[in-house]
């Protein structure tokens, strides 16, 4: 009797792992051919590079990439006023078919492309070694985040700034993408840890730690920040997926499928590469590399 269990256990088993088996095949499958026609659909698109400056010149603005200082120090001193296109950020706030303005500068991915005057636009970016842009992520995420300890709670500092921002109609930085993801994360967590001091503080049986090296109570350590899920979706080949029109901001509906594929899936990631390779050397002004980059590796990948 216990034998005729066993075998009928490990029959179960054998069909149950089967089964998941073919389903991840199948996933694979319509992972591969989804990034495949992305790919082969986003290439027919690039036409041939004729190396001239069109009427419009679009800044593809890669954060964490000195872009800011390069546009508001250079390209502005070259157009003037009149010749800039008003300001979108991170999603066109005009229709630029309908404007004779010149110079576009915002944190969209090539996607944008698609509404812009394909024929007399000229797409121009800035590229960053991506582990020091990582970096450079986790510092400014840390930084916009923390300004918000002034407030004594949470609650009070969202609701102030959104209060003080609606009344001057300005710009914040939590309006700009990735930061409008990035940077309310980041502000939670700080509250989250400084409300644990308190707490920890307040408690006489309690004694708190002497390494004054030890900042995991005040700010997130760098690994939980590189392997949080936003940043695995975010950051994470970050500058690839915005030069190929996939980040969680593109105009293109199949934009999260594939990207979420490559991310399953990394062997996948060699379609994107390819393609965010095409766009670079038909640009006016040819980058050195593109990068791709793992879940648990930074690849550097030069192009030939």
């Amino acid at each position: 009797m216990e034998s005729a269990l066993r075998f009928h256990l490990l029959l179960v088993l054998v069909l149950v792992g089967q089964l998941a088996s073919s389903s991840m095949e199948d996933d694979f499958e319509l992972c591969e051919i989804a990034v495949k026609n992305w790919a082969s659909s986003s290439q027919d698109e690039v036409k041939e590079d004729k190396h001239r400056l069109q009427d419009l010149l679009f800044f593809l603005h890669i954060p964490r990439t000195g872009g800011r200082a390069y546009h508001h120090c250079f390209l502005k001193k070259l157009y003037s006023r009149m010749l800039q296109c008003p300001l979108s950020y991170d999603k066109l706030s005009f229709n630029p078919r309908q404007l004779n303005c010149r110079l576009l500068a915002t944190h969209d991915d090539c996607s944008v492309l698609s509404k812009l005057p394909k024929s007399s636009t000229s797409v121009f970016t800035i590229m960053r070694n991506p582990v020091d842009r990582v970096f450079s992520t986790y510092e400014f995420s840390i930084e916009v985040a923390a300004r918000f300890l002034v407030h004594p709670n949470l609650t009070s500092a969202t609701q102030l700034s959104s209060r003080v921002l609606k009344k001057t109609n300005a710009v914040s930085t939590l309006d700009i993408w990735p930061w409008r993801y990035l940077v309310p994360w980041m502000r939670e967590d700080l509250f989250a840890r400084r409300d644990a001091r308190m707490k920890v503080a307040s408690n006489h049986h309690s004694q708190s730690s002497n390494n004054a090296y030890n900042m995991r109570g005040m700010a997130m350590p760098l690994h939980e920040f590189i392997y949080d899920p936003l940043v695995l979706d975010i950051v994470h080949n970050g500058a690839t997926f915005q030069i190929a029109g996939l980040t969680n901001n593109s105009y293109l509906a199949e934009s999260n499928q594939v990207r979420h594929c490559v991310q399953k899936y990394q062997v996948l990631g060699k379609y994107v590469l390819q393609v965010a390779k095409v766009i670079r050397m038909t640009s006016p002004h040819p980058l050195p590399r593109l990068h791709f980059m793992s879940s648990t590796n930074f690849y550097l990948i030069p192009t030939s």
